[in-house]
């Protein structure tokens, strides 16, 4: 055995060693249980099983960045359109501290229209024409409820579960759980249609305390999302491929003195990939031979939903291709004054109907897409937000933060399409009853995956770690 083979060995046997202590933590628990989980103690991104029977393979994760309101959009509440330029009824207020209410009390409606739409009978505004004929595909979460209500903290308590930076986003937790399903494509992808990142940044696509092979990859909106991906003009492919392997050779010799050092396996795996997403990551992203029908069902002949449309058909085209989870966040517009994203605290009325605008044909597009490519029951879609507004009015115009009550919704493999889960108050304000909280939504995707959240852990610190934090339940009665 040559002295590179026997370092090369000794690596993996030493990484190996360090994966048979935490295989009792993977899906399936135990010793090498399953040969994927053998496999995954080498290589970190081999595809893994699943606790159970997957409904979906895929989840797309539509962020509402900046926190629309669902009042205007999907929570019709006739009692509120009555009660408009009121003072809000302090039995509305019960268990909301002062110093968090922020508004200025007076309810607040805008000039909507609503109607029910579909054999459920769902409520939308006048605002989202286009998804409204995709009622009956929905299931909608009308009692959401998180914590904090400042942008950056709650974008991150709605992908990491936490509201401090340092624990894994969702999609970096299903990719430890199962692995990648196409060794040529990252498994946990990033979609923004901006040109810089999103509100919160990279923090809230991190792999946390999970090795950092785990963590989102982003892809940039435009021609070319992933930057420096083309080798250069100059460079011969064999040049290419002798540095790469001299490279991996240097990173793997170093990488048998510090095999705990995850941050260098992420560079080595993260230089293996780029390799190989030269080949796929082109052909992954290119919109140009998809049919002029497709095109414009996502509205790319349009400028205002152009954008948005191209970021939701790559995303599509992922989940052809066995991406495991898409995160998408809306991005801003280049139009003055308070309309970068949803975040209406003034003229939500202008805000809002730009915003709908922008995203309401290319999601309905993508329901309707998925649905005739039979891609429809493999695929989970989530509509979700950092928290909702409040049903009193700010500015004159506009509506503050509310972490109280809002709507979110599901679409897809595994659930209940055409139900609604829960509600608010009369006036939109607070939940009642039965809530959906943060950590809920994240055990039902979960669950969804083929995934406990209560067995899917890492042991960080002498701790085993879980998605779901602390609590958790999956809304059964979101499920079909």
């Amino acid at each position: 055995m040559s002295n590179n083979s026997r370092r090369d060995f000794l690596f993996k046997a030493s990484y190996g060693v360090g994966g048979v202590a935490l295989s009792g933590l993977m899906p399936g628990g135990g010793l090498f249980t399953t040969f994927a989980n053998a496999a995954s103690l080498i290589d970190p991104l081999a595809a893994k099983g699943p606790h159970f029977p997957a409904k979906v393979k895929s989840v797309i994760w539509l962020h509402m960045d900046g926190a629309p309101s669902t009042l205007e959009l999907f929570d019709y509440k006739p009692d509120l359109i009555k009660m408009a330029g009121q003072q809000i009824p302090d039995s509305f207020l019960k268990g909301l501290k002062a110093g968090i209410r922020g508004g200025d009390g007076k309810l607040f409606v805008t000039d909507r229209t609503w109607k029910q739409h579909g054999e459920s009978g769902a409520w939308f505004s006048d605002l989202l024409p286009n998804l409204a004929k995709q009622a009956d595909k929905l299931a909608f979460v009308k009692s959401s409820v998180t914590i904090g209500a400042t942008h950056d903290i709650s974008i991150l308590k709605l992908n990491t579960g936490d509201l401090n930076p340092g624990r894994p986003s969702l999609g970096a937790w299903i990719q430890y759980a199962l692995g990648s399903a196409n060794p040529d494509l990252p498994a946990y992808v990033v979609l923004y249609n901006d040109k810089k990142e999103p509100t919160g940044g990279s923090i809230n696509w991190s792999s946390g305390f999970l090795p950092a092979v785990y963590q989102g990859t982003a892809f940039r909106p435009g021609a070319s999302p992933i930057l420096h991906l083309d080798r250069p003009e100059l460079i011969a492919a064999g040049q290419q491929q002798g540095s790469l392997d001299l490279l991996t050779k240097l990173n793997r010799v170093r990488g048998a003195h510090y095999p705990e050092d995850t941050e260098l396996q992420a560079r080595i795996r993260s230089y293996e990939l780029a390799a190989r997403m030269e080949v796929s990551a082109p052909e992954a992203v290119d919109l140009s031979k998809e049919s002029d029908a497709t095109k414009a069902l996502y509205g790319l002949d349009e400028d205002i939903t152009k954008s948005y449309g191209q970021t939701l058909l790559r995303a599509r085209r992922l989940v052809e291709r066995g991406v495991r989870f898409i995160q998408v966040v809306s991005g801003p517009q280049d139009i003055a004054g308070d309309s970068r994203n949803w975040d209406g605290h003034n003229d939500i009325e202008e805000n809002h109907r730009t915003h709908s605008k922008v995203v309401d044909k290319p999601i309905a597009g993508l329901l309707a897409d998925l649905e005739s490519r039979g891609l429809l029951d493999s695929t989970l879609i989530v509509w979700t937000s950092e928290f909702g507004r409040t049903s009193y009015g700010q500015s004159g115009t506009g509506r503050d933060h509310n972490p109280w009550g809002y709507t979110q919704w599901l679409a897809g493999g595994g659930i209940k399409a055409g139900t609604t889960f829960g509600q608010t108050d009369e006036v939109g304000l607070q939940a009642v009853g039965k809530t959906m909280d943060t950590y809920d939504l994240h055990a039902t995707v979960l669950q969804l995956m083929g995934l406990d959240h209560l067995k899917t852990t890492f042991l960080h610190n002498g701790r085993s770690e879980r998605p779901t934090v602390v609590y958790g339940e999956v809304v059964k009665e979101l499920l079909a």
